[in-house]
């Protein structure tokens, strides 16, 4: 039986999926969801690091790292996105990481088997792999309907986006089981606050476009 939360996360998946492709014919779009998004994530942020860190100085170093990280990014991307060839590359990766995320939950509900770290309990093996497989598909899938070819080349650039992309998701589920939290916030229904979401984006984009550019 399909839980109303299954639900929820399913509709506002289909809702996100339409929003990227959106962004990509849109720049305004582009630039409205960037500053949306950098500006939630701070404030969920912000709340994570209040609950985790006691000393002022580390709190407020914290924050300092994550908003000048969260401003380049935003501006990063946006800047790359001028340029056609490098939007691409941009939105490659972006559907790479997209596929990590699903791999990994469908896997991961389907298989389950050993867990991958305490840091997150939730997480398992099977969903590991699972990720790496689907962005592997993902970004193959891409690049053939692209350019009419498949190079070896980008199933190493999804390894490394996908390993990064998880990463990043583990390092926010550890703050979040320190902070004694499940979410991050509710501003997406199902899935629980914009970091929820973005965690592993922050880190896959930006590895995965080094990989990109010392392999291409």
């Amino acid at each position: 039986m399909i839980t109303i939360n299954l639900k929820k996360r399913v509709y506002t998946s289909l809702s996100l999926l339409l929003l990227v492709f959106l962004i990509i014919k849109s720049n305004f779009i582009l630039v409205f969801c960037l500053i949306v998004m950098g500006v939630i994530s701070l404030l969920e942020f912000f709340n994570i690091s209040k609950k985790i860190m006691k000393n002022n100085l580390i709190q407020t170093s914290s924050n300092l790292f994550f908003i000048i990280y969260m401003f380049s990014f935003c501006y990063m991307f946006f800047f790359l996105s001028n340029f056609p060839q490098l939007k691409l590359l941009l939105f490659l990766l972006l559907f790479g990481c997209i596929g990590s995320d699903i791999g990994g939950y469908i896997i991961g509900k389907l298989v389950k088997g050993p867990k991958l770290t305490k840091l997150s309990p939730n997480k398992t093996l099977a969903g590991a792999v699972g990720g790496i497989i689907f962005t592997g598909l993902f970004m193959s899938v891409a690049i053939f309907y692209i350019t009419k070819n498949l190079n070896y080349l980008i199933l190493i650039i999804a390894l490394v986006t996908s390993i990064s992309c998880q990463l990043g998701d583990l390092l926010f589920s550890f703050l979040k089981r320190k902070a004694k939290i499940k979410d991050t916030g509710n501003f997406l229904p199902g899935h629980g606050g914009i970091l929820d979401r973005v965690d592993g984006i922050l880190l896959g984009i930006p590895l995965g476009f080094v990989a990109l550019i010392l392999l291409y």
